[in-house]
């Protein structure tokens, strides 16, 4: 197995989904088949934006792409996606991230690799670019980044060291950083109600929801999330509410949400408010798994009293 560095455009003619699946032609297949059952950094090349290597994933299998000939798809690995929490540049003071594309006076190289949209990834690069995006503390900043007393606390502490890997798979790691990143990209605002409330402390009142949750295959990426009041929050999961396919109009289910909890609930327009970057949406097939397997559906043991 080999790590690997995938390139990914938004506007590509490749058709990828980074937490779902990534589009690539023959000149690269053996190195993909290489990377089967192990993990991958995607990185947005400079003509495509500033972002820099921006998410990992795990390459799950290799398929040609059906009707296409000569093109094949990575399958990502449920659950594995994970965007960066802090972006990493291509560049720090000056040198490259990945070795290969390092001269070696430490400056950048020029065209031959710097140009392949898939580029094999030493361990150690690897370890080096998800420690910066993905840091083994952030468990603890994002615990104490309203409350300064813990924050004091927490300067003599030792931090314990996770390998990698182990944060990569570890549940309350990827909720911590799933929920900063939803948060983020709906500025700490409900999503349904449009209100952006914080508690006496300066934290804000808002969840991070998963539209398809983890145990149905649900990814972790900001697509595949809302950020959603507590009692919103509680609805969604239950099916009470959704999202229409006109990824805006929020649906209800009339039948178990008096009139009178909708008014005091959800903004006035009916309309969900939209991330400031639009690749930050909800995508279609998540909210359409939420409206056909979640919405309207209710167990007999969860009354609902609104009293």
């Amino acid at each position: 197995m080999v790590k690997l560095v995938l390139l990914h455009k938004a506007d590509s003619i490749y058709e990828d989904e980074p937490d779902v699946v990534y589009d690539f032609p023959r000149t690269y297949l053996k190195a993909v088949e290489e990377a089967v059952g192990d993990w991958i950094v995607y990185y947005e090349p400079v003509k495509a934006g500033p972002r820099g290597y921006f998410a990992v994933a795990k390459i799950d299998r290799v398929i040609p792409k059906p009707g296409v000939e000569g093109r094949f798809l990575a399958m990502i690995a449920p659950g594995s996606f994970l965007p960066f929490d802090w972006e990493v540049p291509r560049l720090m003071q000056g040198r490259p991230m990945e070795a290969a594309l390092t001269e070696p006076d430490g400056s950048p190289k020029k065209g031959g690799a710097v140009q392949l949209a898939v580029r094999r990834l030493p361990e150690a690069d690897f370890a080096r670019i998800v420690n910066l995006g993905l840091p083994q503390e952030l468990e603890q900043i994002e615990t104490t980044r309203y409350d300064p007393q813990r924050s004091g606390l927490a300067e003599g502490a030792q931090t314990f060291e996770r390998p990698v890997l182990e944060r990569l798979t570890r549940r309350p790691y990827r909720d911590v950083a799933f929920r900063r990143k939803v948060r983020e990209a709906y500025g700490f605002r409900c999503a349904m109600s449009g209100l952006m409330l914080r508690n006496g402390g300066g934290r804000p009142e808002v969840q991070a929801a998963h539209i398809r949750p983890v145990e149905s295959q649900g990814s972790d990426s900001v697509r595949n999330g809302l950020a959603l009041s507590g009692t919103l929050h509680w609805m969604f999961d239950r099916g009470l509410l959704s999202v229409a396919d006109d990824g805006e109009t929020i649906l209800v289910s009339h039948n178990k949400v008096p009139g009178d909890v909708v008014g005091r609930l959800l903004a006035p327009d009916g309309k969900l408010v939209r991330p400031a970057d639009p690749r930050n949406a909800p995508h279609p097939e998540n909210l359409r798994w939420h409206r056909e397997n979640v919405f309207g559906r209710m167990l007999p043991s969860e009354p609902v009293s609104w009293g």
